[in-house]
């Protein structure tokens, strides 16, 4: 189903990697909470990385890109922390944390557990947030961190460095981004719907695609993420478009989750 908010879309967006790890990968507490989580499956921790302090908080990573991503303290009304690969910290609310350090003190929350469909749901989320009337702006935070603390039921793609993009979404009197989620088993079939989808936004059109979407044959022109971030790849992708001067027109961006079979598409005018 489509979600469109006239006059809410990204307008900026700031994505910076992080080398080493945050003090709480070495918490006990991160063992005890990632054993709880994981014995009714019958899954084995990974106890090198847990006694090494292999990880990093999303809290610490994002905090500091607000000042980039908003200039002069400019106050955000909404924020929604997504992710798809486990915190560091999991047991700590790290989007209210976050809304201690983000201009504004907005209403804060996290989404997860839809892969990389995840993004574009937060973003259908601060559409519908906007369209009650209570949000001009509103920060997507999107994190991943490359450490798994226990062995997963089959195998997955893992982050290859800790990574976050903070997306900044404001109204104006412009035509509102677009977001369509649907059901797509097969990347192929994924990538013909993407194309058809670009193609009807005409000839000046962009259009960016993941990684793994764009295995399948990336149209010419097409802009594509660099393998080994899953989750912020081709949102690090946007946040190069959007900071290259002269950049106009419409944009496609497209994500699919092979493992849940979805394929998430936004559309910027």
């Amino acid at each position: 189903m489509p979600a469109e908010t006239r006059g809410l879309r990204v307008t900026r967006a700031v994505a910076a990697g992080f080398d080493g790890r945050s003090a709480a990968s070495l918490h006990p507490d991160l063992r005890t909470f990632t054993d709880d989580l994981v014995r009714p499956y019958g899954l084995a921790l990974r106890e090198d990385l847990l006694a090494e302090g292999a990880g990093h908080d999303y809290g610490e990573m994002a905090a500091g890109l607000f000042e980039q991503a908003l200039p002069g303290g400019e106050p955000a009304d909404l924020l929604i922390l997504a992710f798809s690969s486990p915190d560091v910290r999991p047991a700590a609310p790290a989007s209210l944390r976050l809304s201690w350090h983000c201009p504004g003190r907005p209403t804060a929350f996290a989404v997860c557990d839809q892969g990389s469909a995840t993004a574009f749901a937060a973003l259908r989320i601060a559409a519908a947030h906007h369209r009650t009337g209570g949000c001009r702006r509103a920060v997507i935070v999107l994190a991943e961190q490359s450490a798994l603390h226990h062995r997963p039921a089959e195998p997955v793609e893992l982050p290859a460095e800790h990574r976050a993009v903070v997306l900044v979404c404001e109204a104006g009197a412009e035509e509102g981004m677009r977001v369509r989620q649907q059901a797509q088993p097969d990347g192929a079939g994924a990538l013909r719907s993407v194309r058809d989808e670009h193609r009807r936004l005409g000839s000046g059109a962009g259009l960016l695609l993941a990684a793994g979407l764009a295995s399948h044959g990336a149209p010419d022109g097409a802009g594509a993420a660099r393998p080994g971030q899953p989750f912020t790849g081709v949102w690090s992708l946007l946040a190069e478009r959007l900071a290259a001067p002269g950049t106009t027109g419409p944009l496609l961006v497209a994500d699919h989750d092979r493992r849940l079979g979805r394929l998430s598409t936004l559309t910027l005018p």
